[in-house]
């Protein structure tokens, strides 16, 4: 298997703010693994929250490089990251390098990833999308074309200084989409108090449901919260993997699983396993990417009741296409692996 990476740099269309910080860019770094004339992709982004950056994800799949040279073919490959795991390696590398091989897997036997993964139906759902913490005026008015484009799932971020903001705005919101659900996350910037004082209106405005409310580090207080909670509460940054999520099972309604915070596909299969039928649900969230970062979690979006994969539709130019979101659904594509294709390429066959 020949191995190779690229590092890119991705603009957004406007700064995104969050709670606890601003972005209006992202490195990202592909992999690309080549095996008998095929070729499979998969991409790793940085996060300041997790500590890599662009350099750190170059070393890391570098070194992943040279652990791949290894195997004789990519099904060995895969098998051993199922089964041995890349524990030195941080869940965003790991789930790069899984995204590479099963798109060389799914193109190499000439049907797309879910398919590999054992689904019979191409997954296809609507999609959140975000609006981050900005004046309630710009908040309606981002709502009100994202409706106009058909979005039906709008997500808004939460975690201004006053907590009365973050109700204005889910206000001005809800009366410029009044039909949409509507979720909303203060990336754990509200107190336990702030937060129970605010679900009962939160739920009153129709709220579907508050990821991470309050500060990582204390599940026993969000599972407490959750059990007292007039709408569902998803666990984020205090479920990065499987240990979490059974720490969490039946105690909140939902966990947002990220494939590059739980480590992949496989990874999310497992913690899916987990929680089924314990009154956990699962969310499918990501980070700011590509669409060749978001496809593999799209190959799994049968399986939520919540789908967070906008990532991509955040860039001011998006190099890869194949997943489609612009209009408030997210689906596969007919093309085999993870059925993404270089933009230019696409626009090319239409031409």
């Amino acid at each position: 298997m020949k191995v190779s990476q690229r590092t890119v740099h991705f603009e957004l269309t406007e700064p995104l703010r969050i709670s606890r910080s601003t972005m209006a860019a992202r490195d990202a770094v592909w992999l690309f693994i080549e095996y008998e004339g095929q070729l499979g992709r998969g991409e790793a982004v940085t996060s300041v929250y997790y500590g890599l950056d662009a350099d750190t994800l170059g070393r890391l799949l570098h070194s992943e490089s040279q652990w791949l040279a290894r195997f004789a073919e990519p099904e060995s490959a895969l098998e051993a990251l199922r089964t041995g795991g890349r524990e030195s390696s941080p869940p965003a590398v790991t789930a790069a390098v899984e995204s590479a091989l099963l798109d060389l897997l799914g193109k190499r036997a000439g049907i797309p990833v879910h398919a590999l993964l054992g689904a019979s139906v191409a997954p296809s759902a609507p999609t959140a999308r975000t609006i981050g913490i900005t004046s309630p005026r710009q908040a309606e008015a981002q709502a009100a074309r994202l409706v106009r484009a058909g979005f039906s799932v709008l997500k808004i971020k939460a975690g201004s200084p006053d907590p009365a903001d973050d109700l204005e705005r889910v206000r001005a919101v809800r009366a410029a989409a009044p039909h949409a659900r509507l979720l909303l996350d203060p990336n754990g910037a509200w107190t336990v108090d702030t937060t129970e004082r605010l679900l009962p209106r939160l739920a009153e405005l129709g709220i579907d449901a508050v990821e991470q409310p309050i500060a990582p580090g204390d599940p026993e207080a969000l599972a407490s919260l959750a059990e007292r909670s007039p709408l569902p509460v998803i666990a984020d940054e205090d479920a990065v993997g499987f240990e979490d999520a059974r720490r969490l099972a039946g105690r909140v309604q939902g966990i947002n699983v990220k494939l590059a915070k739980c480590g992949g596909i496989t990874a999310a299969l497992r913690i899916a396993e987990l929680i089924a039928g314990t009154g956990t649900e699962l969310m499918l969230g990501c980070l700011t990417a590509s669409t060749l970062g978001i496809a593999p979690a799209v190959h799994l979006a049968d399986r939520a009741r919540w789908i967070d994969l906008d990532g991509h539709l955040l860039l001011a130019h998006d190099p890869w296409t194949g997943i489609g979101g612009a209009d408030g659904t997210v689906r596969v594509s007919r093309h085999p692996g993870l059925g993404v294709r270089p933009r230019t390429e696409a626009e090319g066959e239409r031409a």
